[in-house]
């Protein structure tokens, strides 16, 4: 998704939370007043207290970056930011790995088959990575629903899940599409 295209929030305390989850996720953020003008560039007022109640809710924590530099990581169960100890690709690798049963593309869509009970499970690990070709996820009991930005990012997604769930790694995966071309 583009800068422009960002979906809307609603202003509500999950809506909050969810802005909180994302950027923490993608900015490395030390303070309670860095967040808070992050939030308000996406339109979201709150007051010290409240941002002091969320963080305490989504467990997150101070941990240091690779600068050294303190900044807030979200907590354990919640492994959507780059400093937390399982990053979300490796979580979703893993969870490929262990429930991925099979995967098919139509149009935009990607639908991905998991065994009985664990679709949430790997449509979790997908949302953490919050990969800029997937619109959103829809989980049941045994199946995902994946909806993509375009034809191509769904053809492209479905790929890097199928090698995943063989044990490939996203950035192995892409290389061996080049080379395959040559």
């Amino acid at each position: 998704m583009s800068e422009n295209e960002q979906s809307r929030l609603p202003a509500s305390k999950s809506g909050r939370h969810g802005a909180i989850e994302t950027i923490l996720a993608t900015q490395a953020i030390s303070s309670q007043t860095e967040l808070q003008a992050a939030l308000e560039k996406r339109g979201i007022y709150a007051a010290q207290a409240t941002l002091s109640r969320d963080l305490l809710e989504l467990r997150a924590t101070k941990v240091r970056d690779s600068q050294g530099r303190r900044v807030y990581a979200l907590g354990a169960g919640n492994t959507s930011s780059p400093w937390s100890e399982e990053g979300p690709d490796d979580k979703l690798q893993r969870w490929a790995q262990d429930l991925l049963v099979g995967a098919a593309t139509s149009d935009q869509l990607v639908i991905l088959r998991t065994p009985a009970g664990a679709a949430n499970l790997l449509g979790s690990a997908i949302d953490a990575v919050r990969s800029e070709q997937v619109l959103g996820t829809v989980a049941g009991d045994d199946t995902i629903m994946v909806v993509c930005a375009s034809v191509e990012a769904a053809s492209d997604f479905c790929e890097q899940m199928l090698a995943a769930a063989e044990g490939v790694r996203p950035d192995e995966a892409a290389g061996e599409k080049h080379s395959d071309k040559q």
